[in-house]
């Protein structure tokens, strides 16, 4: 038989390419959330999503993929239809379900989950292909045609009470918010302020009520970010959340407003109105200003002397005598400890400074990741006697980004790893390749974090109750790593339960635009 030249082989290469680029086209096109998990990775990490999967569930590719599928449900764990996922994945079966998600945002919704075995020639599970539909909207009408089997007359009767109570029991609470707040109808009308609003920007409510919001104040409201938050992003994305708009008023002067808008769809007279609450955040955030140029110029003034310590403790060192006691080389050694010790603190006070003021800079280059990793824990492992770091994995590739950056971020979630699983003798770290990401899990079985602190462990600061009292610390070196991890367009991400121990894992894009700073 004759064999195929060049030119056929080419062709099929390329019947393969059109091929692929269609198949990926209509998943793209369909209106169902297509995802594709990888079962011979651990956790089954998501490598695929299509359009519409990100717009049902509202978070982005780059926050989707890595995750396992159970993100969606955040802390409503205790569902029967995951119990469900997890022997039809034991067993390699299909499944069809109905399943409470939740939206980036928060909002719930419901969703009808067909998930099916993909296998190879051999017949092994390699992946599983979930299909997904929002049906919010049909179980919203179950929920209603239940309610309508109860008695309408009494409904109505007891409606009109609880609307009377509800409207004095809110205008109670309306008016003793430390916060404005504003009743929009749909043109923007104000139809009520609270009292904190009238004292805040020194207005009355007969200037106020019934007035056009651009009016008030001979036009001092008439702010383009602020009609920007009204006619553009609001009715398309409903709430918004902490939106700041700053502006200078004639009488009152500059004013740093976090607003937060929500569109009030009840019956009647209240239909499609705007709540608009107005928090002055002037003042705290100069305050926050002030604290972080002060923590800017102490990390700098201490770090000349601590360097000269530094010095004059090497110069010890090297000038030892030959006879010197035991204690004495002890004591020495202790003082170089913590002179390092403060060293790196005041590295870390000047990395949230440079991040605040927006002074971090990257240099990005292409480096080997696996190569990468290995030299990290190959370091922290030289100088850690208590705990065994394993490696399992490999991403086998290169990562354009700030290698000396990332290495930081590996540094300091190994380092909590040890610190805070005392009674552990392991710290695993996974490395893998998941579509066009590497992801680097870090994994203890010391203490775990709970539900409640796991909301804010990437803030600035942020010390958890037990943790506190048990670890010294600052709170800054997660911040800074999720900050590092942002920068480099990454996400990062904890997994942990109370008395089971934690996994921080964090994906980075192996190519992207390089971006200095």
């Amino acid at each position: 038989m004759k064999s195929p030249n060049n030119h056929g082989f080419s062709l099929s290469k390329e019947t393969l390419r059109q091929d692929f680029e269609l198949l990926t086209k209509a998943l793209n096109s369909s209106t169902s959330g297509i995802i594709i998990t990888d079962n011979t990775q651990p956790d089954n990490p998501i490598i695929f999503c299509n359009a519409a999967f990100e717009k049902i569930s509202g978070y982005t590719r780059s926050e989707i993929i890595g995750h396992n599928c159970r993100f969606l449900q955040q802390q409503d764990r205790a569902q029967p239809a995951r119990a469900v996922i997890a022997e039809a994945v034991k067993e390699g079966k299909e499944c069809t379900i109905e399943i409470r998600n939740y939206h980036k945002n928060g909002n719930l919704f419901w969703n009808e989950l067909y998930m099916s075995p993909v296998t190879d020639e051999n017949g092994a599970i390699t992946h599983f292909i979930g299909i997904q539909n929002d049906i919010t909207a049909r179980k919203k009408i179950e929920l209603d045609l239940q309610d309508q089997k109860d008695s309408m007359e009494r409904k109505i009767a007891e409606r009109t009470s609880e609307l009377r109570d509800s409207e004095a029991f809110l205008t109670s609470i309306i008016q003793t918010v430390r916060e404005g707040l504003l009743v929009l109808d749909r043109n923007f009308k104000v139809i009520s302020a609270n009292d904190h609003f009238l004292r805040t920007f020194k207005v009355s409510a007969q200037e106020t009520i019934g007035k056009m919001l651009y009016d008030l104040g001979n036009g001092q409201w008439n702010i383009e970010r602020l009609k920007e938050l009204l006619i553009r992003i609001l009715p398309t994305n409903n709430p918004v959340i902490d939106f700041e708009v700053a502006h200078d008023f004639p009488h009152i002067g500059k004013k740093l407003m976090l607003l937060n808008a929500y569109r009030i769809e009840l019956e009647g007279q209240y239909k499609d109105q705007i709540l608009l609450a107005i928090e002055d955040i002037t003042e705290r955030r100069e305050i926050e200003r002030r604290k972080d140029d002060f923590l800017s110029i102490a990390s700098h003034e201490l770090k000349t002397p601590l360097t000269t310590i530094k010095g004059f403790v090497q110069a010890l060192e090297r000038m030892k005598p030959a006879n010197a006691s035991e204690k004495y080389s002890q004591t020495l050694q202790k003082v170089a400890l913590y002179v390092d010790r403060l060293n790196s603190l005041i590295t870390d006070l000047l990395d949230v400074s440079r991040i605040q003021s927006g002074n971090i800079e990257l240099h990005n280059e292409l480096f080997d990741f696996d190569k990468m990793v290995r030299e990290a824990v190959e370091n922290l492992q030289a100088s850690t006697g208590s705990h065994q770091i394993k490696i399992k994995g490999t991403a086998g590739t290169e990562v354009l980004g700030d290698e000396g950056h990332i290495i930081q971020v590996i540094n300091n979630l190994i380092s909590n790893a040890i610190k805070y699983a005392p009674n552990s003798s392991e710290v695993l770290v996974y490395v893998s390749k998941v579509s066009d990401y590497v992801k680097v899990s870090v994994t203890d079985y010391g203490l775990g974090i709970s539900a409640e602190d796991q909301q804010s462990v990437f803030e600035r600061f942020f010390r958890g109750g037990d943790i506190q009292k048990r670890f010294p610390g600052m709170g800054i070196g997660l911040y800074i790593c999720e900050q590092i991890v942002k920068n480099h367009d990454g996400t990062i991400w904890v997994e942990s339960e109370k008395g089971k121990g934690s996994t921080f894992s964090f994906t980075l894009p192996i190519s992207r635009e390089v971006n200095n700073g």
